[in-house]
């Protein structure tokens, strides 16, 4: 499977940036990308990452979402997870970092994402 990103305004001050699938060695960095890109159009107050479509995430795709937030943090803007997949949010929680993002619930009303068609 592959990754999708997708980013909308969701409130004044507030982007959302929602991958979707697997967040692996092979396109990690595009997490860090994704949010660079939003640092650079702006500065959002607040950028959250709504990880409820991430069916599979490694330990390079972890490293890339602490990358995108210390370039977040150095622009002074907050960076956080929410609606993480219970894959996801198992993931963050095993390696500590759970807190840093905000220490959001696994969305529990999403579904398995391993079990959905991404629509290109």
């Amino acid at each position: 499977m592959t990754l999708s990103i997708t980013t909308s305004m969701k409130a004044v001050g507030v982007v959302e940036v929602s991958p979707a699938g697997e967040i692996d060695v092979e396109n990690a960095y595009e997490i860090k990308e994704a949010v660079a890109e939003q640092l650079a159009a702006g500065t959002p107050e607040r950028i959250e990452l709504d990880m409820h479509g991430v069916s599979f995430i490694d330990s390079v795709g972890i490293s890339a979402l602490v990358a995108a937030f210390q370039l977040a943090s150095i622009s002074g803007v907050k960076l956080v997870v929410t609606r993480p997949s219970r894959f996801a949010h198992r993931q963050l929680w095993v390696t500590g970092l759970l807190g840093l993002f905000g220490a959001p619930e696994p969305c529990l009303d999403c579904g398995d994402p391993a079990h959905r068609t991404l629509v290109p």
